[in-house]
C-alpha cells in the first residue's frame, strides 16, 4: 500500500471522514457534511477519552479510509475487555484496494495490544456486501442487534 499511514484523525481531517460516511445510501441519509460542528464536537469528546481511537488512512496526503475503534472494559466473560470496530469507510476511488483488509487488521492488532479478548462490529443488515467481507476476515454473525433510537 506504498506510503500508507494510520493515525489519529486531526479536526482537519474531519471534512474528510464525514464525507466518506456520507458516502452510501445509509450515510447520505443520516450524515450532514455541509455542517461540521457536531463533528468537531464530537472529535473533541473522542480525543478526551482514552478508550477511543478514531483513526484514519492516509496516503499522500489524502485521508482515504476511517474507523472508529472503542476499548471497552466489562465484567462479563471473567472481567474480559473487549473492542468495537464502527464506522469503517473506504473512499470510493480505494475500494477493492485492500485498505478496509488493512484497517481492520490495524484494529484487530491494537485491539491485543490494548489487551482485548474478544472484537466485535455490527453491520447494518442491508450491507451484505460488508458481511462477506467481515466474514472472510475471520468474523462470524454470531448476535443479532437491536436499537432503540433516542
Amino acid at each position: 500500500m506504498g506510503d500508507l499511514e494510520i493515525r489519529r484523525a486531526g479536526a482537519d481531517d474531519v471534512p474528510a471522514v464525514v464525507a466518506m460516511l456520507a458516502d452510501d445510501p445509509l450515510g447520505a441519509e443520516r450524515e450532514s457534511p455541509d455542517d461540521l460542528t457536531p463533528y468537531l464536537a464530537a472529535l473533541e469528546r473522542l480525543n478526551a477519552d482514552p478508550n477511543q481511537h478514531l483513526m484514519v488512512a492516509v496516503r499522500e496526503g489524502h485521508v482515504i479510509g476511517t474507523l472508529q475503534l472503542t476499548v471497552i472494559p466489562g465484567l462479563s466473560r471473567k472481567g474480559a475487555t473487549r473492542s468495537t470496530i464502527e464506522g469503517v469507510r473506504v473512499h470510493a476511488d480505494e475500494r477493492g484496494s485492500g485498505l478496509g483488509s488493512l484497517l481492520i487488521e490495524w484494529a484487530v492488532d491494537e485491539s491485543r495490544r490494548q489487551g482485548c479478548q474478544l472484537v466485535q462490529l455490527t453491520s447494518d443488515a442491508t450491507r451484505t456486501d460488508a458481511h462477506r467481507f467481515y466474514e472472510r476476515l475471520g468474523f462470524t454473525a454470531s448476535h443479532v442487534g437491536f436499537k432503540l433510537p433516542l
